[in-house]
């Protein structure tokens, strides 16, 4: 029975893993479709369709599935139909929250969306209801323990960066977006691949959530929207004290 256990358990996790993969294709593949709809199927000549190519890369997508998803948006085969969308809302603790959203069926998207609002304590707001609250900033996170801080500095200022932050174990570089190529491209140069890289929303203040089940929420709202298959990104102000998390981590 043990070795049947065994092995049920690493099929388990082996469909969980592939759950996962094939989420993050699919939300990738909307952001090809929407790139190449925008600007053009040649990454070479449409900026956002490579960065979108370079992130698909980056998880190991498929090629015929890049490729499939830059003539949809090209219009070359059926089921470009994907539109951008940014909802707002407000989470518990009155935590504000930004989603960029890509869909092909806003009718869908948007009870869904502001039915897990609802369940976590918070609610879909009007268009512009938080967005002043938040400032739009390219955004390059690198692994601290794998690049020298002073050698990122250099190359990410002399790129166009704006600045460049240590958040614990992370290296942080934020610039304005219209130089985001501009600085995406110095890095490169200098061999210096960051973890994760895109267009992000910066909190321009935070809410301190210092209520475990305010925070509770806030973590479960973050975690529902991120699974959401329409979801690309989520930017939230928040923040929670050493306590609290300390707290939570007790009771996993």
């Amino acid at each position: 029975m043990a070795g049947h256990s065994h092995a049920a358990n690493i099929k388990h996790k082996k469909a969980a893993i592939d759950a996962k993969r094939g989420k993050l294709w699919s939300k990738l593949s909307k952001a090809i479709i929407v790139a190449a709809k925008m600007g053009g199927g040649d990454p070479d000549m449409n900026p956002r369709l490579r960065q979108a190519v370079l992130d698909a890369k980056s998880v190991s997508m498929p090629k015929d599935n890049i490729e499939r998803a830059i003539k949809k948006g090209t219009g070359e085969l059926e089921g470009g139909n994907v539109d951008e969308i940014i909802y707002e809302g407000f989470g518990p603790a009155g935590v504000a929250v930004m989603c960029d959203i890509m869909t092909d069926n806003r009718n869908r998207t948007a009870p869904e969306i502001r039915k897990v609002f609802e369940v976590c304590g918070g609610n879909l707001g009007a268009s512009n209801s938080v967005a002043w609250l938040f400032e739009r900033k390219g955004h390059f996170v690198f692994a601290a323990s794998e690049v020298d801080e002073e050698t990122l500095m250099v190359a990410a200022l002399e790129a166009g960066a704006e600045d460049v932050r240590r958040d614990g174990d992370t290296l942080q570089v934020l610039c304005d977006p219209s130089v985001y190529n501009d600085v995406r491209e110095g890095l490169e140069k200098a061999n210096l691949q960051p973890q994760s890289s895109g267009l992000t929303r910066i909190p321009t203040n935070t809410v301190m959530v210092d209520d475990i089940d305010d925070a509770r929420r806030v973590l479960r709202l973050m975690e529902l929207l991120d699974d959401h298959d329409d979801v690309q990104s989520v930017s939230a102000n928040y923040l929670i004290g050493e306590k609290i998390l300390a707290a939570l981590a007790d009771e996993e």
